[in-house]
């Protein structure tokens, strides 16, 4: 089952995976590797000839450092089926150990540094920074020791787990199933080996949307939470796999699960076992003082007030309040609520970041208004209960998600040791980011980043859609404007999103240059599979990255256009992606198809052990996405053909059946077989059925399909059509370019404009029945250099025919063909329209087809400093003005130089695609400007221009990160027809530039854009 499973989608293509070299030590190159597996001069024995080093600590080490020695121990076992002997306090004799401690608690290490053994400057006094170095005669009768030591106790567990690392035990060992590097022995090489010191100080994720996943398979695996009354949360056996693993990835700082659970009821032992970890606990957005909202839930039963404000129905809480979440009407109980929450804090005595301000009950805005006056009495009630409570040095952090960022924008300053925590606007893209201008601040800033969501326009829960070169663009910018006192990242079920968030907190770590983006997902794919593999499966993997963010996978039903001005328009039953236009669908379909089997020939040749593991983190997103396409491209074809009346129609129903029974037969797997059954009820998130109103209520549009709160399997929305053909044949034409079919079309069938500069050489048409009964068919050109590729035949449903010009014989200038196609006792001309300039350009893209399409780093000459990025746009490469802080300026220096050869004169539309940012510094608006030739730079307000609004989440915003770009427009008069060159210009540096369309009239709808024009040098 497992093979079938993997492999039901799509067949295979003809390939082979090239092994690559392996290296020294799992997920590090030879250069940083200091762990290897053969003897070399100096190197100490960690496992040799069957024997392991014993691991020594101190039981006045901190419970963390404790604990951590037992996965070493373990960790060891499972690479080299060796298992250390572990020891508190005493060294064995006769042996050679490895010493693990923080300095200036461990007796073992500090008795070191005492006696000049062990040199800890650089280290000693750091944030959560370690050091491992084999010892020459650390203690009396020790020849040689392995030492261990952390300048914290945090920075001591990162040290074991990064032993643990390089001998080859993956941080998702457990997670995703990961095996353990196989090798006899071990060796730790001499010398001094740190990961230095991190770079932002909080680094972590929120565990957020976890129904139905998390929901369906925490209990299952780990029993029920033990609130009375609740048995929904989340326990400490649960929280205790996900502090394992944040700790391995070098995440400190957690956002426990808030969606019906508390995390300090659902287990009495959570708080606990945090500290027994050493993790620092903090709360949501929404959850202030140490509080998750849902505590308040379970036990307050809020007033009812009619409209005067008089309470006609009384409520309760503990506190002896009225039961709502309204500081202006219940201010009292609030206070006390929190209170009690700080206190507890206090007394369990467990590390935690405290987050200030109050949002509405339920993720939304105060039910008592935004005034800045408010949440000032707001802020100072809680800084007065952490002074009254002895708590006021506790880190503290206002985070500005949502409407809250209006505070701030208005004026309203937290105090200056408090982190002030940007946020993105749910989709990847941040909202602010400190202005370079002001100076520093005691407590810095922060970032809240989404990898997931649950909200307009709609859910992304399902799979990884995580682009990492869009997502180092912003982290580079976070970066570069000193956020780095604070990262958290909503990772969902925190399953599903392995990469980007090891990507998210390595960059935490320390910041991750471009140029090494292709070296670091190397090392991942080399961390978690065989080095041989790796560099084909991190190429799978970005690959995947680039196609999946080009659009949401619960977004394939939905057609988001624009009206007249900022006009939005939505259509959930229409795909997004052009069905007649640039064949578009087609296209996109085949990457996906492309992808899954090169991932599929992978699968195929990993070794047993590894594949649960790879079906988790490589093959089932590939696999079951690539099939969403299929499904997609099938059902909207459907329709269309339905609407035509081809006897084709049932075929694509039943195709569309096909996939969706493949979509839930990798459901089940997943659910049921995978790893012995360990992830049941896991693969339970909905994809497919979003938008269906009529079932599932007017939160459709963006919100899973749910029945009394429970998803349901997922169903196909829009529905297919199936329809009954008469049984005598009947011919129907339709053509390349158009979703019209003759001879029932009122309009003339006209191809797309052939040209030799076009990037799609062939045009077609095609020939279908729309009867029972096969018919013959003929096609017969006007002129012997327009051919097509069967120009006779019979067709019992549908005929595809390849229209193409012989350009050497083609006579200069615009002719139009006609093809007489004929069949059924129907006749119906198809015209050709072949322009050959008469003039041949010699550089620049070339107009065809009515258009010029160029890449963003398709420039001819860059004036000024940008960077490259490669493939953060939705087919390319993108361009950014650097620095990325640098301030806004007049377009009158830095630009991109496009050269470009029209056939046309008078008006043309430049069209020019953006990455979907917004304006993160306090000016009017995201600008760039555009001219064309010596004309004077038009600028562009992109925010004005698109009229959306990150805060109020409206629907043009909706559009732009649905459609992950954002679009503007600006007209210019050609004089002449030739060679003309267009200037996009600096003004704002945040700007990331995707694509540049010049329409000269022929520019046919479509998602993506038309492929990009040929380019003459």
């Amino acid at each position: 089952m497992r093979r079938s499973a993997a492999l039901i989608v799509l067949p295979l293509l003809a390939a082979a995976v090239t092994p690559a070299v392996a290296t020294p030590a799992a997920g590090a190159t030879a250069a940083e590797s200091y762990v290897v597996t053969a003897p070399r001069p100096g190197a100490f024995p960690l496992v040799a000839k069957g024997k392991a080093a014993p691991l020594v600590v101190s039981d006045a080490d901190h419970p963390g450092v404790v604990r951590v020695v037992g996965d070493l121990r373990d960790d060891v076992e499972r690479v080299t089926g060796v298992r250390p002997a572990t020891s508190v306090n005493d060294v064995p004799a006769g042996s050679e150990p490895v010493l693990v401690g923080t300095i200036g608690v461990s007796p073992l290490i500090d008795g070191l540094v005492r006696r000049g053994k062990l040199d800890v400057a650089g280290i000693a006094g750091k944030w959560e920074t370690s050091l491992q170095q084999v010892v020459r005669d650390p203690l009396p009768g020790v020849r040689r020791a392995l030492v261990i030591a952390g300048s914290d106790q945090r920075g001591t567990i990162y040290g074991a787990y990064d032993v643990s690392r390089r001998i080859g035990v993956s941080p998702w060992y457990w997670w995703d199933d990961v095996p353990a590097k196989q090798a006899d022995e071990l060796y730790v090489l001499p010398g001094r080996h740190t990961q230095g010191t991190p770079v932002v100080k909080y680094r972590g994720f929120f565990i957020n949307d976890e129904n139905p996943a998390l929901d369906r398979w925490a209990p299952t695996q780990f029993g029920q939470g033990l609130a009375p009354g609740f048995p929904g949360g989340f326990n400490s056996r649960f929280y205790s796999r996900v502090f394992e693993t944040m700790l391995r990835l070098k995440a400190n700082y957690l956002w426990p699960a808030v969606w019906g659970r508390a995390f300090a009821e659902d287990d009495p032992a959570n708080h606990a076992t945090a500290s027994l970890y050493g993790v620092i606990m903090g709360t949501s957005h929404e959850a202030p003082m140490m509080r998750g909202i849902e505590e308040w839930n379970r036990h307050a039963v809020p007033a009812v007030r009619d409209a005067n404000g008089t309470i006609v129905t009384p409520g309760h809480d503990p506190y002896g309040g009225t039961g709502e979440w309204s500081f202006r009407r219940n201010a009292d109980a609030i206070k006390a609520y929190w209170a009690d929450g700080i206190e507890r804090m206090k007394s369990e005595g467990f590390e935690g970041v405290v987050t200030l301000g109050m949002r509405g009950n339920g993720d939304v805005g105060l039910p008592d208004g935004d005034g800045i006056d408010l949440m000032q009495e707001i802020l100072g009630s809680e800084r007065q209960i952490l002074a009254d409570k002895g708590m006021s040095d506790v880190p503290q952090v206002w985070t500005l998600y949502k409407e809250v960022q209006r505070y701030w924008d208005k004026g309203l300053r937290a105090p200056d040791d408090v982190t002030v925590v940007f946020t993105d606007d749910n989709w990847g893209n941040m909202r602010k980011l400190p202005d370079p201008s002001l100076p520093p601040r005691a407590g810095g800033y922060g970032m809240y980043y989404h990898f997931d969501y649950v909200g307009g326009g709609r859910n992304y829960k399902w799979a990884d859609t995580i682009n990492l070169d869009n997502t180092w663009e912003q982290l580079d910018a976070a970066h570069a404007h000193g956020v780095d006192r604070l990262w958290v990242a909503n990772v969902g079920d925190m399953k599903n999103e392995e990469l980007p968030l090891q990507f998210f907190l390595d960059n935490a770590w320390k910041p991750i240059p471009r140029k090494d983006l292709p070296a670091w997902e190397k090392r991942y794919a080399a961390e978690n599979f065989p080095a041989r593999y790796a560099d084909e499966i991190a190429h799978i993997l970005h690959e995947y990255g680039v196609l999946q963010a080009r659009r949401k996978p619960e977004l394939l039903n939905r057609r988001i256009t624009s009206g007249p001005g900022t006009a939005v328009t939505y259509d959930d039953q229409m795909t997004p992606y052009s069905l007649e236009n640039y064949r578009e669908m087609d296209r996109v379909t085949a990457d996906w198809q492309r992808l899954a089997a090169r991932s599929q020939r992978v699968d195929r040749v990993l070794p047993e052990s590894y594949r649960d593991a790879y079906f988790q983190l490589v093959g089932y997103a590939t696999g079951a996405t690539a099939n969403l396409y299929e499904l997609r491209r099938a059902e909207f074809t459907n329709i269309l053909y339905a609407g035509q009346g081809r006897a084709a129609t049932n075929d694509l129903a039943d195709l569309t059946d096909a996939r969706f029974a493949d979509d839930q037969a990798l459901s089940t797997y997943y659910n049921t077989e995978l790893a012995g059954g360990k992830w049941k009820g896991f693969q339970s998130q909905p994809k497919i059925g979003y938008g269906d109103v009529a079932r599932y209520g007017p939160n459709a549009p963006w919100q899973q399909p749910e029945l009394n709160n429970q998803a349901l399997p997922d169903e196909v929305f829009p529905a297919v059509q199936r329809i009954q053909v008469p049984a005598a044949a009947d011919m129907g034409v339709a053509i390349d370019g158009s979703d019209q079919w003759w001879p029932a079309a009122t309009t003339p069938a006209v191809l797309p404009t052939f040209s030799p500069y076009q990037s799609q050489p062939r045009q077609y048409l095609e020939v279908f029945n729309r009867g029972a009964t096969a018919f013959d068919y003929r096609v017969s050109s006007a002129r012997p250099w327009v051919s097509v590729s069967k120009p006779r035949g019979t067709v019992d449903k549908q005929v595809r025919l390849e229209v193409t010009v012989d350009w050497w014989h083609a006579p200069r200038g615009t002719t139009r063909v006609p093809l007489t196609v004929t069949g059924a006792g129907r006749t119906v001309v198809v015209e050709a329209v072949v322009d050959n300039p008469a003039t041949r350009p010699t550089r620049g893209y070339v107009e065809a087809n009515g258009y010029v399409s160029i890449p963003a780093d398709g420039a001819s000459r860059v004036v000024g400093d940008w960077v490259r990025i490669p493939d953060i746009g939705r087919d390319g490469a993108g361009m950014r003005p650097d620095p990325v802080t640098a301030p806004r300026r007049e377009p009158t220096g830095p630009r991109l130089e496009y050269t470009v050869n029209v056939n046309t004169t008078g008006p043309v539309t430049v069209w020019v695609y953006l990455s979907p940012r917004n304006n993160v510094h306090p000016t009017d608006g995201l600008t760039y400007a555009v001219s064309v030739d010596g004309e004077s730079p038009q600028r562009v307000n992109v925010t004005t221009a698109t009229g959306a609004d990150d805060t109020a989440m409206n629907r043009q915003w909706e559009r732009n990160t649905s459609d992950n770009v954002n679009r503007t427009a600006t007209m210019h008069v050609l004089d002449r027809p030739g060679e003309h060159v267009l200037k996009v210009w600096q003004v704002d540096p945040t700007v990331v530039v995707q694509k540049i369309v010049v329409d000269t009239g022929g520019l046919a709808p479509s998602y993506l854009g038309p492929p990009a024009s040929t380019r003459v040098r």
